[in-house]
């Protein structure tokens, strides 16, 4: 019989998770910030880890801030951090492009400006960035000039998308040997006040329906992520504890790959949700049961302190 999961981490059980593992890993929003606002209690769970001895790592969907800007996000709201602990989309997709695809040539890229300065800093060419408006009739779209130099297209958060975008991103993808990207693929940023805007993932789709292409997607629930965390740092898997607000990303990458997973109440999914996957018959919806849950991750504290 598999061992019971979605339980409420407290007490014994907390001594114990924490007692068997060496790496800590945390999504940001909704977890251990919202907005520009610490998580009550996140500083001091953070700081009592690495005396604890823990490491702790950021994995981020978000592809609006560079590795440099999360860092300096952590520091300004007392959690500390180093900028090799994090590891966000922006970071992630400029490194595939580098050293797994090691693409020669360059990026038409449906992005904001922090992608944009992670490819660069990473030596990748790349156009597209900024305002593209839609001027003339259907003829001049899809005469919109090319450059033949691209050589793939990579799609994140872009307050600027638009048809001419969109246009252009299908003339590089008919070439099938385009590669095409998404750093993620979440479909909505929640926002204080029970607020959302539309996330990446509703420009990624527009892309796909467009392109009749699929996507390689660098973010959560991908393994990408974590294969980069792992990539630069000894870890564990079997002593890695991943710990998220949402149940298709977070706590998904989680299972996948193989780690403890923890879902904390403080963000975007409920424990209704989770407890609903955990009566499905369908493995997919299965897969997204955390092991344990707690209200916010300052539940932690008590069993550090033990």
């Amino acid at each position: 019989m598999a061992a019971p999961r979605c339980l409420p981490l407290a007490g014994p059980q907390a001594v114990h998770l924490l007692a068997s593992v060496d790496t800590l890993l945390f999504d940001c929003d909704g977890v251990i910030w919202r907005g520009e606002q610490a998580v009550p209690g996140a500083s001091e769970v953070l700081a009592a880890l690495r005396r604890a001895g823990k490491r702790v790592f950021f994995l981020t969907n978000n592809s609006t801030k560079t590795r440099a800007m999360y860092a300096a996000k952590l520091r300004r709201l007392g959690l500390g951090s180093a900028e090799s602990e994090v590891f966000g989309t922006a970071y992630c997709t400029a490194l595939y492009l580098r050293k797994v695809a090691q693409l020669q040539g360059k990026v038409y890229l449906i992005g904001g400006q922090a992608l944009s300065q992670e490819l660069q800093e990473a030596g990748i060419a790349h156009l597209g960035p900024g305002p593209d408006p839609v001027l003339g009739g259907t003829s001049d779209w899809a005469a919109a000039a090319l450059d033949p130099d691209v050589r793939a297209v990579v799609v994140g958060f872009d307050e600027h998308f638009s048809y001419m975008k969109l246009t252009k991103a299908l003339g590089y993808l008919q070439d099938p040997t385009c590669l095409f990207l998404a750093t993620n693929t979440d479909t909505r940023l929640p926002l204080e006040g029970g607020k959302a805007i539309p996330g990446t993932g509703c420009l990624v789709r527009a892309v796909e329906t467009a392109a009749h292409r699929q996507a390689e997607v660098i973010g959560k629930p991908s393994r990408f992520l974590y294969e980069c965390l792992a990539s630069e740092n000894n870890v564990n898997p079997a002593r890695t504890v991943m710990v998220g607000d949402r149940l298709d990303t977070d706590i998904l990458m989680g299972f996948s790959c193989g780690l403890k997973t923890v879902l904390t109440l403080t963000g975007f999914s409920s424990l209704e949700e989770a407890k609903s996957h955990e009566s499905s018959d369908c493995p997919a919806k299965r897969s997204m049961v955390p092991d344990y849950y707690v209200e916010s991750i300052a539940d932690l504290l008590p069993a550090l302190q033990a």
